[in-house]
């Protein structure tokens, strides 16, 4: 981690940017906001989930503030359908996270609407060597943080994808995933579905091997990984602020993209437990600022599709699509932003 003396501040951040030359790439000139009526409120809760591939939300902290938020908080829940019952409880107010607890979310009639996509590709399989494609999950144990899990959704799907059952096929065992990863270096499990910065972690002790990287592996590097998603209520009562808020996100996901050290070190400063190198190899292995090229339309389909056949959801695309999503403001930024 760095010194004292390079610690992360606005002042630092901004300024680096324009000395960079990417703020003008990734909109931080504060003219589009100056020109729109102030948010309708200037507080704003966003869920704060295990995994750090969501860099985003919390590099975006600072154009949050820029964006006129005085008050900018963090509500903790673990990863997956806990993070979209957060929002849409009320509890927060929006949040970014994988798509598939999304799906499982709206199909239980959760009032949670989905605004973007972020970014691609931050979930990587490990397995031991009795494990050498998804289809030679069957009949083994794959360890997930807990079931309705990130982890558990996102591998299920995979497991739909390629014609196995996940609930019949595959045995699944819940721990922490510090202690499945010391399962799977001891080869007491199959498999272990990773998020940064667990893939980082695992690559550099050497433990396991990689069998699917969401990065680089079809279908899964076709779609988006993470979404921002926000309480219907909240989006239907406070357009301007959702806007703002979906502006800032996706900026910072530029930034993430653009200047990785500094993205690594706000993660590290915000107090995650991680370090440095793995929050920076995060930042570099992750595709961010690709928001403008995917459908997130598509990666809906896909993974309802997936989700159907793995028996943990009953709706269509179309409804899920229909009854959960608003892409006017994505819409918006996308002629807004052209990077």
């Amino acid at each position: 981690m760095s010194n004292p003396a390079d610690q992360w501040d606005r002042r630092k951040f901004l300024h680096g940017l324009t000395l960079a030359g990417t703020a003008g790439l990734v909109g931080l000139h504060p003219g589009p906001a100056l020109a729109e009526p102030p948010p309708e409120t200037t507080k704003i809760r966003l869920v704060r989930i295990p995994g750090i591939c969501i860099a985003p939300q919390y590099v975006a902290d600072d154009l949050l503030r820029s964006e006129g938020f005085t008050e900018v908080s963090y509500i903790g829940t673990p990863a997956g359908v806990e993070a979209s019952r957060a929002a849409a409880s009320g509890e927060a107010d929006f949040t970014m996270a994988f798509a598939g607890p999304f799906i499982v979310s709206l199909d239980a009639g959760h009032p949670v609407v989905l605004l973007a996509g972020v970014h691609v590709g931050c979930f990587e399989l490990f397995a031991t060597e009795r494990v050498r494609t998804i289809r030679d999950l069957k009949g083994k144990t794959a360890a997930v943080q807990s079931l309705q899990s990130s982890q558990h959704i996102f591998l299920s799907s995979m497991a739909a994808y390629v014609g196995l059952d996940p609930r019949r096929d595959i045995t699944w065992a819940t721990y922490p995933s510090a202690e499945s990863i010391r399962l799977l270096a001891d080869g007491k499990i199959d498999a272990f579905l990773a998020f940064p910065p667990e893939p980082q972690e695992l690559r550099a002790k050497k433990i396991g091997r990689v069998v699917v990287n969401s990065r680089t592996d079809r279908p899964w590097s076709q779609y988006f990984c993470c979404l921002i998603a926000g309480n219907r209520e909240f989006v239907g009562r406070y357009p301007v602020a959702t806007k703002r808020v979906v502006r800032a996100i996706l900026k910072a996901s530029d930034v993430c993209a653009l200047e990785p050290e500094r993205a690594a070190r706000a993660v590290v400063e915000k107090g995650y437990p991680t370090t440095y190198d793995y929050a920076l190899q995060t930042m570099r292995d992750v595709t961010y600022g690709k928001w403008r090229q995917y459908d997130p339309e598509d990666t809906l389909r896909f993974y309802s599709l997936r989700l159907h056949e793995a028996g943990l959801i009953k709706s269509s695309p179309q409804k899920i699509i229909a009854q959960g999503t608003d892409w006017r403001f994505l819409n918006e930024l996308k002629k807004e932003l052209k990077g």
